[in-house]
């Protein structure tokens, strides 16, 4: 079983950032390939970034290419999200999510944190 949790969600003004990371609970943690989704109020669960086990290979959702990274440490167990050119569209709760495989579907990760909420005004 792996746990994650989510922190640096918050308020921020449209243009600004955040950073958000996630610290998982597990040994094994660089094997794990590390996404990040988000939701917002009355919307499916949208995917936003992730990243791979080993390569570090990233894919990006077409909403956030440009102005957000993804990054892991896997000493600190730690994967970033960093969110910059912020949009009130932007607004929603944010997830972090863990898996074995190389994936952009919601339901293909089998450990998921709690969340964090980002909103942005305009």
């Amino acid at each position: 079983q792996v746990q994650l949790l989510e922190s640096g969600g918050g308020l921020v003004q449209a243009g600004g950032s955040l950073r958000l990371s996630c610290t998982a609970s597990a040994r094994t943690f660089s094997g794990y390939t590390m996404g990040w989704f988000r939701q917002a109020p009355g919307k499916g669960r949208e995917f936003v970034a992730r990243i791979s086990r080993y390569t570090m290979f990233t894919v990006y959702g077409d909403s956030v290419k440009g102005r957000f990274t993804i990054s892991r440490d896997n000493a600190k167990n730690t994967v970033y999200l960093q969110m910059n050119s912020l949009k009130p569209e932007d607004t929603a709760i944010y997830y972090c999510a863990a898996t074995f495989t190389g994936t952009t579907i919601p339901s293909d990760y089998l450990y998921w944190g709690q969340g964090t909420q980002v909103t942005v005004s305009s």
